[in-house]
């Protein structure tokens, strides 16, 4: 059996797992390539299967820990495979991961998913930007094409080793050692934002703002808003949930779009003042 397709799927509100997920699947050439962007919730409407004869690469950002909860039920019920292989990656901010990874990893075999290999990335983060500025960076790329080319002359060694033959992508029989990532499983608790104080930071209600002094009316917010909340007639409603993914802040041509609830700024704040070292991305490649 080869593999001949491959699908880079992705939730990237702020288009940095989008870069890292197509960077893997550009560097290996050979199969059909696929991008699913489920970022926006009509893509979140539809089921996908996955054949054997599939990699999928399937990246997220962490929110507080863990992988973004009004997400994960698309992870849980819409993606299905068939033994597929996959190389499941989340994107962090600087901060920690927490039980991110550990957690895609266990969605992916609930759901009919080989993982082989893994990674945690440290990103810019979404609205804390000075964190992992301008990450992911050109190192930062290139960690993730060498994961991605690690597990493919894998697939490929598998194939020689099982008497697949030699064909690129040949898997043949042979199995793959079992993948092991940081974290808990199944996950704890999300992370509880902190204040300056120390306090609790309750934001969870927090919606953009906009400044009609700069706003044009373009729509874009609207259009890149990750839960569809944004009126488009009246982009300065809100009248769905907002999961602070920062898509509209970081989208608006104009600049104008903003947070101004206290607690959020005051997590921001504590954020760039305590988390500012150099995180490193982690990486489980894969092992036959």
């Amino acid at each position: 059996m080869e593999i001949r397709r491959i699908v880079a799927a992705y939730f990237s509100p702020t288009g940095n797992t989008e870069k890292l997920a197509k960077a893997m699947a550009q560097a290996i050439a050979g199969p059909k390539l696929e991008f699913l962007d489920f970022t926006r919730p009509d893509a979140r409407g539809a089921n996908y299967e996955f054949a054997k004869d599939d990699l999928l690469i399937i990246g997220l950002p962490v929110y507080a820990g863990r992988l973004p909860n009004k997400i994960l039920p698309f992870v849980q019920n819409n993606l299905k495979g068939d033994g597929t292989l996959s190389l499941p990656f989340v994107c962090f901010g600087n901060r920690d991961f927490g039980d991110g990874i550990s957690e895609l990893v266990y969605e992916q075999r609930n759901t009919g998913f080989r993982p082989a290999a893994a990674a945690a990335f440290a990103t810019q983060h979404a609205f804390a930007t000075e964190l992992a500025h301008g990450r992911p960076n050109d190192e930062d790329i290139e960690d993730a094409k060498a994961l991605a080319l690690g597990l493919w002359e894998a697939v490929q060694k598998a194939g020689e080793v099982s008497g697949g033959g030699k064909s690129p992508g040949s898997l043949g029989t042979a199995e793959f050692a079992e993948l092991t990532v940081d974290g808990s499983t199944p996950p704890g608790p999300y992370y509880r934002p902190l204040r300056t104080d120390g306090e609790p930071a309750v934001f969870l209600k927090a919606k953009p703002v906009t400044d009609t002094d700069k706003c044009v009316r373009c729509g874009t917010c609207a259009r890149v808003c990750s839960m569809g909340s944004i009126d488009p007639e009246d982009v300065t409603s809100v009248p769905g949930i907002c999961i602070k993914c920062q898509a509209c802040v970081t989208h608006c041509p104009a600049g104008a779009k903003y947070f101004d609830n206290p607690d959020f700024l005051s997590h921001k704040e504590m954020l760039e003042t305590y988390y500012t070292d150099k995180k490193q991305n982690v990486i489980w490649p894969c092992k036959l």
